[in-house]
């Protein structure tokens, strides 16, 4: 969330910053700073009479020495009197704080300076694309008629055990699958991530820790016997690692890198867009985090999707890079790029990652800190981005590479799969 420090030192241009994403903030933070003022006023009369009470409690015994009865009397009535103040005070600042946090949590971050004007996907910004084209005649298979031929991904026994949107994998598709997972993984290795295996569900604390709470709230699959949550991306446990945690400079950066499956409702998606492998509730996802000092974060973001596009490169997929406007980002960040593949058959593309820089949004929510070697603690900047995210990548690889003879698989993930060729 934003710190108040960022709210009250210029209001205006929070407010200004806050309509790019098209979210009107003039009543909201009106409100906090309205609320801020009463949470001072309320904090120096309980500072004040913590004063007064400290002096009188003194003051007690020296007025009966010198024999000043009435003089200790008064004093004992005043100190009862403060005393009895005290918890309604208390309880007032409270619920100042309570509601200002509440407050502060349903405003989004600042987009940064490089983020483009715009409100919808229609004016999000082609930054650079690379990626041979594929060459296929008019009568190429869409990815869910090519899984059908070539038995690799069954959505029908999906739906009979499940639901829509949780496929079954099978036999090549399942190894292909696989392939593409240690693909990533040892990538980001090589990248210099550390490897961790999360679990799969967290806390609400973890989900309010990096913004999936409250906003995506609806879009998450909730265990409400335990109040848990199915993760809708590794970036959630991984982050929520440095929760209420003091990094010393001297290891940061923290570069971290995790699969996991994922999960997420969709609430409202229907039509065309979302058939096959376009959008689903379960899927695979490779994640790269990292925790960076303010100075170094827009550097990571370079290197960040540096690696994502040489990942598509080794693929072989035709890719471009979209510069995300305000009106098209996540309520968390503070710019987000998003890469796009071509999908030979449908004629499209396909979202299948998004690379985020958060500043110092999700720390401040998460209390995720270091200390500089001057001593002082500061908040870090997160980030993160999907390196990859797998069902479309699938999709593009299946529709791209089909050839009379079979799907070719991409060189680099032949040593995973064993087969060069799924026929």
């Amino acid at each position: 969330m934003l710190t108040l420090q960022t709210i009250k030192q210029d209001p205006e241009f929070v407010i200004s910053r806050l309509a790019v994403k098209g979210f009107d903030g003039r009543a909201v933070i009106t409100e906090i700073l309205e609320i801020d003022s009463e949470r001072r006023r309320l904090q120096a009369k309980c500072d004040s009479d913590a004063s007064e009470l400290k002096k009188l409690a003194a003051s007690i015994g020296a007025l009966m020495k010198q024999g000043d009865k009435e003089g200790a009397e008064q004093a004992k009535t005043r100190v009862a009197e403060l005393k009895g103040a005290a918890k309604g005070l208390q309880d007032r600042l409270e619920e100042c704080e309570t509601k200002m946090r509440d407050l502060l949590l349903t405003v989004p971050n600042l987009p940064c300076a490089a983020v483009p004007e715009g409100l919808t996907a229609a004016e999000n910004v082609v930054e650079k694309t690379g990626g041979p084209m594929p060459e296929l005649g008019e009568d190429a298979l869409p990815h869910w008629e090519l899984a059908k031929k070539y038995n690799l991904i069954d959505f029908e026994l999906g739906v009979k055990v499940t639901g829509a949107g949780f496929p079954f994998y099978i036999g090549k598709g399942a190894r292909l699958q696989r392939a593409l997972i240690q693909f990533f993984l040892d990538e980001a290795w090589k990248a210099g991530y550390l490897e961790v295996e999360p679990p799969f569900v967290v806390n609400t604390a973890s989900g309010y820790g990096t913004g999936q709470l409250p906003d995506k709230e609806g879009q998450m699959y909730h265990v409400t016997a335990d109040d848990l949550y199915l993760i809708p991306t590794a970036e959630v446990p991984v982050t929520n690692m440095y929760r209420d945690v003091i990094i010393p400079v001297a290891e940061l950066p923290k570069k971290n890198c995790a699969y996991s499956p994922c999960w997420r409702r969709e609430a409202g998606s229907y039509g065309k867009d979302v058939r096959g492998l376009n959008r689903l509730h379960q899927f695979d996802k490779v994640e790269i985090v990292r925790i960076e000092r303010p100075e170094d974060s827009y550097a990571a973001l370079e290197e960040m999707k540096d690696h994502v596009q040489s990942l598509l490169e080794k693929l072989g997929l035709p890719w471009h890079i979209l510069r995300l406007c305000g009106g098209d980002m996540s309520f968390t960040s503070a710019i987000t790029f998003d890469f796009e593949v071509w999908s030979g058959a449908q004629k499209r593309w396909l979202e299948v990652s998004s690379v985020s820089n958060f500043e110092t949004y999700q720390a401040n929510r998460l209390k995720c800190r270091y200390r500089d070697s001057d001593k002082k603690i500061k908040l870090c900047h997160t980030l993160n981005g999907s390196a990859l995210a797998l069902p479309r990548i699938v999709a593009a690889l299946l529709e791209n590479n089909q050839t009379p003879e079979g799907i070719v698989v991409p060189e680099c993930l032949r040593k995973y799969t064993g087969f060069d060729i799924i026929d």
